[in-house]
């Protein structure tokens, strides 16, 4: 059974920092490509980091980078994203997603979490 299971979520205040965890199964993690979302209240879920699991090579929507570091322990199967100077409007649930490579369109993603709530105070 392939499984993506989020962790990490909280409440900070603004200027502070978190690190999500997605921990994965049930499917060749070395193949694979994690990518994390994000989905605010009335707003579409967006892109912020894709990283390779086979070669490391990452990417960032422009809103985080300099801010969000996506890191990878492939033997644990488990994708990191380190959120640094979060704002307020970085509050959204967030969710780790895999698919056979890097990609900006959320419905190429063949698993998905079941997400991690953010929030941030100013």
């Amino acid at each position: 059974e392939v499984q993506l299971v989020e962790s990490g979520g909280g409440l900070v205040q603004a200027g502070g920092s978190l690190r999500l965890s997605c921990a994965a199964s049930g499917f060749t993690f070395d193949d694979y490509a994690i990518a994390w979302f994000r989905q605010a209240p009335g707003k579409e879920r967006e892109g912020v980091s894709c990283i390779s699991s086979s070669d490391g090579s990452t990417s960032y929507v422009d809103f985080v980078k300099g801010r969000f570091t996506i890191s990878s322990d492939n033997a644990k199967n488990t994708v990191y994203l380190q959120m640094n100077s979060l704002k307020p409007e970085d509050t959204a649930v967030y969710y780790c997603a895999a698919n056979l490579g890097c990609s900006t369109w959320s419905h190429e993603y063949d698993y998905w979490g079941q997400g991690t709530q953010v929030t941030v105070s100013s």
